[in-house]
């Protein structure tokens, strides 16, 4: 996709499965089953849509996926492709890790951060990304790396700590402007400090929602996962965003959706929002 002088690509970090119920909180199956069939176990399909941001030379990528590291049972039972499918896709694309110069993580949960680090041939953790510099919210990196109880389910310190210590971690605080066109708006909701990008380039918008709305069913306020820490903070927020997006005619891009990576939107009286237009890949 091209929006304006920068050119967007779908990069993928990887499929999985997770189970239905947890994707769509207090929504009774009955309902979000006629539109996201589970299988015999209950389990639904999951994208992990990165996106590769083109800015002339400079190659800009958002979020990594679930990487190489997770542990054997989880694979199995998330159904999660074996190796490295980040580095698969973005040879692909003609794109090596070196080649990138910024990561941007949305969130630090592993299904977004997990590709950013692997393991040399001795069993250390090393940057996927040597060249790159990887910003995140400072808050979101606080949380993850605080130890706190409540928080381990969603996060694990050895997911990012390398990435300090290798001197490769960016820390900002709040909406702010990233890179040039690309700017950070702090939604909340999924994560305290989860962030959307908001992309313009000469006249032209795009929104990276992540996992404020992380499919195209999840369009209705109220069809919030059961992952989110504060849900009504999402709800709140989604409606505000996916509300400027159709308004304003921009692409809203979707992280786990395995149909479609990129739709524009418009208000619907009963739905709030229905899906105009849609893009498979970019």
């Amino acid at each position: 996709m091209q929006l304006g002088h920068l050119t967007l690509e779908t990069i993928s970090g990887g499929r999985f499965k997770t189970d239905g119920g947890t994707m769509f909180g207090v929504v009774p199956r009955e309902l979000w089953s006629r539109v996201f069939p589970p299988d015999d176990r209950n389990m639904v399909d999951q994208a992990t849509n990165c996106l590769l941001i083109r800015d002339g030379e400079e190659l800009i990528l958002v979020d990594t996926g679930y990487g190489s590291r997770i542990p054997d049972s989880q694979r199995r039972r998330t159904a999660s492709e074996e190796g490295e499918p980040l580095r698969v896709s973005l040879e692909a694309a003609g794109v090596s890790p070196e080649d990138i110069g910024t990561v941007i993580l949305t969130h630090l949960h592993y299904d977004h951060v997990g590709g950013a680090l692997s393991e040399d041939e001795s069993g250390e953790v090393v940057p996927v990304f040597p060249n790159a510099t990887h910003v995140v919210q400072e808050g979101e990196f606080e949380r993850a790396t605080s130890g706190r109880k409540e928080l381990r389910a969603a996060y694990s310190a050895d997911w990012v700590t390398p990435l300090a210590d290798a001197g490769l971690l960016e820390l900002v605080s709040g909406d702010t402007e990233l890179r040039p066109g690309i700017h950070s708006i702090v939604t909340g909701g999924h994560s305290r400090h989860h962030q959307a990008l908001f992309l313009e380039s000469d006249g032209q918008q795009a929104l990276y929602i992540a996992d404020l709305c992380p499919t195209t069913r999840h369009l209705k306020s109220l069809w919030c996962m059961g992952y989110d820490e504060e849900v009504l903070v999402t709800r709140r927020r989604k409606a505000e965003l996916l509300g400027q997006a159709a308004d304003g005619g921009w692409w809203v891009l979707f992280d786990h959706d395995p149909d479609t990576a990129a739709a524009r939107l418009e208000r619907d009286p009963r739905k709030e929002f229905t899906v105009a237009e849609a893009l498979e890949s970019l």
